[in-house]
C-alpha cells in the first residue's frame, strides 16, 4: 500500500508515496504546537524575558522558520521535515510530460542540476511553506476570537459590538470588515481550502497528477526522492575537500568563533544543520512525557512513591479576603412592621471585594445554593462554562460579564434598583464601583486572558 503510486507510475522510483508525504506534514504540523508548549511551560519560571517572546509566536516562529527552511532548500533542495524523511523539491519542465526519464537513468547528476530550484523557485516555496501556514494560522485564530463564540450569541450581540457608527476611524472600519470576513466568506474559504487538498491528494494517489498540493502545482514545484546523485552533491556541499592551499590565518586575521565571517561561514550553517536532530527529538521527547503523564503506570508510581509522607494541613487564614461573610445571627430574626403585618427577614448586607488597583468594590453576585442554577440569571444551565476558579455558569451570562456587557451590570451602574445584598446608593455608580468586566462574577478575582480564560464544560 506504501508503494501504491510508485507502482502505478511505471519505472519511476522517485516518486514518494502519498503515505510518505502525509507523515512529513504531520511531522511539520507538529512542531509549532511543540515548541509553544515548551515555551509556556518555560514562561511560567521566567515570565520577564518569555512571556513577551510568547505573545509573539506566530511571528518570531515565523521569522525562525523562513531561515532555517531556506538554508535547507538551498543545501539540501528540500524543507527540513522533507529532509528527515529523504526527500527533495524539483522544478518541473516545460516540456511534455514535465520529466525527461531516459536522461534520469543515463545522467542522472545533468538531470539533477537542470531541475535543481533556481533562486526564484526557493522564494517562490518559502512563501508556501511559511506565509501560507503562518496567514492560515492567524485566521484559524481570528475566527475564534471574533466569529465561533458571535453565532452562539445571538444576532443581537454582534449588532450591539460589531456596528459601524458614521464616525468611526480608519482602524474602525478595517477591523469592522475583517470580522465581517471572518463570519460571512472565512468558512467557505476555509472549506474551499480543504477540498482542494483532497482534491489533489486523490488525484495524487491515483497517479492523476504529479502534485500532492494545490500550492506546489502554483509554484510549479514537487517533491521527489532523494536520489544517488542528490546524496553525492548533499556530501559535496556539506563536507567539502580540503584546499591545497594554507589555512593558516594572515597576520591580524583573526579566527574565532565571534568573528563574522565564521560565525556566516561556519557556525551558522551548522547551527542550522543541527536542527535536523535537535526538533525531531524534542518532538518525540514531548510525545513520550505526554504518554508518562496520561498513562497509568506513571500514575501508579507517583502513588506508590508518596505512599507514607504526611503533608501538614493547608493554612485558610488568607483565603476569606473577597469571599461574603456568613450572615449574622441578627439578621436572620424576624422583624416584625406592626401587629397587621407578617413578619419579615431583615436582608443580609454583604461585603463587596475591593480591586487592589482602582481601591473600588467590585459587582459579584451570591453563589446559589443549588449548583444547577447559573449565579448570575438564576436560571438552569445552558451550555456550562467553567472560570479559572472554578465555578459554573451559563456560556452566555459568563461571556457578557466578563465582557462587561451584561443587563444586570448595566442596570447596577446606572444605578437601578439595586443587587440583592448590596446598599442602595442614588444615582449611576459609575466611578465608585467596578462592574465586575474582566473578572470572575463570584469572587470578583481577575480572568486572565478575559474572554479566552473560560472553559467549555463537557457532560
Amino acid at each position: 500500500m506504501e508503494y501504491m503510486t510508485t507502482l502505478q507510475s511505471g519505472f519511476d522510483g522517485l516518486k514518494p508515496s502519498l503515505f510518505e508525504l502525509l507523515s512529513e506534514q504531520q511531522l511539520s504540523s507538529l512542531l509549532p504546537p511543540s515548541l509553544r508548549y515548551l515555551l509556556a511551560v518555560s514562561a511560567h519560571r521566567h515570565p520577564r524575558y518569555l512571556l513577551r517572546i510568547l505573545n509573539s509566536f506566530d511571528e518570531l516562529y515565523a521569522l525562525l522558520s523562513l531561515l532555517v527552511e531556506r538554508h535547507f532548500l538551498r543545501t539540501y533542495g528540500g524543507s527540513f521535515t522533507e529532509n528527515f524523511y529523504g526527500l527533495k523539491r524539483e522544478r518541473v519542465l516545460q516540456v511534455r510530460g514535465g520529466e525527461v526519464p531516459r536522461a534520469q537513468l543515463g545522467a542522472a547528476s545533468d538531470v539533477r542540476a537542470t531541475l535543481k530550484l533556481r533562486r526564484q523557485d526557493v522564494w517562490a516555496n518559502l512563501a508556501i511553506m511559511v506565509g501560507v501556514p503562518y496567514i492560515k494560522r492567524k485566521l484559524d485564530e481570528g475566527y475564534d476570537i471574533h466569529a465561533a463564540g458571535s453565532n452562539l450569541l445571538g444576532p443581537g450581540y454582534r449588532a450591539d459590538r460589531d456596528g459601524l457608527s458614521p464616525n468611526s476611524t480608519f482602524k474602525q472600519r478595517i477591523m469592522y470588515y475583517y470580522k465581517w470576513f471572518l463570519r460571512r466568506v472565512y468558512p467557505s474559504v476555509n472549506a474551499a481550502y480543504y477540498f482542494a487538498l483532497l482534491a489533489f491528494n486523490l488525484a495524487y494517489l491515483f497517479d492523476g497528477a504529479k502534485f500532492h498540493s494545490p500550492f506546489l502545482w502554483l509554484v510549479g514545484t514537487r517533491v521527489r526522492r532523494l536520489g544517488q546523485a542528490d546524496y553525492a552533491a548533499i556530501e559535496a556541499i556539506t563536507n567539502p575537500a580540503p584546499q591545497a592551499k594554507s589555512t593558516a590565518p594572515r597576520a591580524g586575521q583573526n579566527n574565532s568563533i565571534f568573528n563574522p565571517r565564521t560565525m556566516v561561514g561556519v557556525v551558522y550553517p551548522r547551527v542550522l544543520s543541527s536542527f535536523r536532530i535537535l526538533l525531531p527529538t524534542s518532538i518525540f521527547a514531548l510525545k513520550f512525557l505526554e504518554w508518562w503523564h496520561q498513562s497509568d503506570f506513571a500514575r501508579q508510581l507517583s502513588r506508590k512513591a508518596a505512599e507514607g509522607i504526611e503533608l501538614p494541613p493547608p493554612v485558610t487564614a488568607g483565603l476569606s479576603r473577597g469571599l461574603p461573610p456568613k450572615p449574622s445571627k441578627t439578621s436572620a430574626k424576624e422583624v416584625p412592621s406592626s401587629s397587621d403585618e407578617k413578619p419579615e427577614k431583615a436582608t443580609t448586607i454583604r461585603t463587596p471585594p475591593i480591586a487592589a488597583s482602582s481601591l473600588l468594590p467590585i459587582l459579584t453576585v451570591p453563589a446559589p445554593s443549588n449548583s444547577a442554577l447559573c449565579p448570575i440569571c438564576t436560571q438552569p444551565i445552558t451550555t456550562s462554562t467553567a472560570s479559572p476558579y472554578g465555578h459554573v455558569y451559563c456560556y452566555v451570562c459568563i461571556h457578557r460579564w466578563v465582557d462587561g456587557t451584561h443587563e444586570r451590570q448595566e442596570a447596577f451602574m446606572e444605578g437601578g434598583a439595586g443587587e440583592e445584598g448590596w446598599e442602595k446608593e442614588e444615582g449611576s455608580r459609575e466611578g465608585r464601583w467596578e462592574s465586575g468586566r474582566g473578572r470572575d462574577a463570584i469572587t470578583g478575582q481577575r480572568i486572565l486572558g478575559g474572554t479566552g480564560g473560560l472553559r467549555r464544560v463537557l457532560a
